[in-house]
């Protein structure tokens, strides 16, 4: 049996994470010292725009929150039976906070379509000053999130809120300038709708994104029968079958798969080889190979064969062995 197991990739994603937390707990700061002034400038003008952008940032900080926790906890070396680590921390974080959106754009949703019905008076000067604000705060935060690494669906989960909360503050200042203006103040009730909107569509990318890692699903861009091809159609290799692709955590693909080379061939050359191909052609440094001889009589490579079920086995063309 031939095992390969490549770490650098992985390692060098998650060293950064160092550099990935300064520019959230600065993010992190200024969220949670708006948050304050916006709730006080809410209850003040009656806004429930302001004081749903306002639970919003309440949001956005406890998912940097999480995670920078996720961070720590997914740096933390494999141990006992966790033998990955406990790097999937930060897909479930990403859950949470796809799932905390979601949940909180049904009750806005719900307030905002009863004040539509039902609207009250509303200070449009207080919303739109405090919303104008709340877009320089939020750009600000947004542009310190933008500089970590946002290939971690982790911090992902903690921008996109922080980014919908920038588009939620500019649909408020809207809506203050056409209270302020017109007098319409409905307005404050359909902009609370649209930021509803807003977190459907974050929260649900972040959910069905965790998900697939969760169900160890292959990593978007990577599609299993593309690589199986490309390794059968490789020298000396015969067949492919049992191949698995699948992703720990964000950015560290894995891939598992059992090679049949013909009888000729050196299974340790075509182990490197298939490894390289790999880690060049689809950034997978984490593969574990089983590699043995196509043979009548079983053995391969020293060690006894096993028949198994073929979950997935492609044939290479004859053509394509020398």
């Amino acid at each position: 049996m031939g095992t390969g197991h490549g770490h650098g990739h992985v390692l060098g994603r998650h060293g950064r994470h160092g550099a990935d937390r300064r520019p959230l707990v600065a993010a992190l700061a200024l969220i949670a010292g708006f948050m304050v002034v916006e709730v006080a400038a809410g209850l003040l003008s009656g806004s429930l725009a302001l004081l749903t952008d306002a639970a919003h940032l309440l949001t956005d900080a406890v998912a940097i929150a999480l995670a920078l926790l996720a961070m720590r906890i997914a740096a933390a070396p494999p141990r006992g039976g966790y033998t990955y680590g406990l790097k999937r921390a930060e897909i479930l974080s990403a859950q949470l906070n796809g799932l905390t959106l979601l949940l909180l754009s049904l009750s806005f949703g719900y307030e905002g379509a009863r004040r539509l019905l039902d609207p009250p008076e509303v200070e449009g000067g207080v919303v739109l000053g405090t919303a104008l604000a709340g877009v320089a705060v939020n750009l600000a935060a947004t542009w310190l999130m933008s500089r970590a690494d946002r290939s971690s669906l982790n911090v992902e989960g903690a921008y996109q809120h922080v980014l919908n909360d920038l588009l939620a503050f500019l649909a408020t200042a809207a809506a203050g300038g056409v209270v302020l203006f017109t007098g319409w103040h409905r307005a404050d009730a359909v902009a609370s709708l649209v930021v509803a909107v807003l977190m459907v569509k974050a929260g649900w990318g972040l959910v069905r994104d965790a998900g697939r890692v969760l169900m160890e699903a292959a990593p978007a861009g990577l599609d299993p029968a593309e690589i199986g091809g490309a390794m059968a159609g490789r020298p000396r290799v015969m067949e492919v079958h049992d191949l698995h692709v699948w992703e720990v955590t964000s950015g560290y693909p894995a891939l598992s798969a059992r090679v049949l080379v013909d009888p000729d061939g050196d299974c340790h050359t075509v182990r490197r080889d298939l490894r390289r191909v790999l880690r060049e052609r689809y950034e997978i440094a984490h593969a574990t190979l089983e590699v043995g001889h196509l043979r009548e009589d079983g053995p391969h490579c020293g060690e006894p064969h096993v028949p198994r079920p073929a979950m997935a086995t492609v044939a290479a063309p004859r053509s394509a062995v020398p």
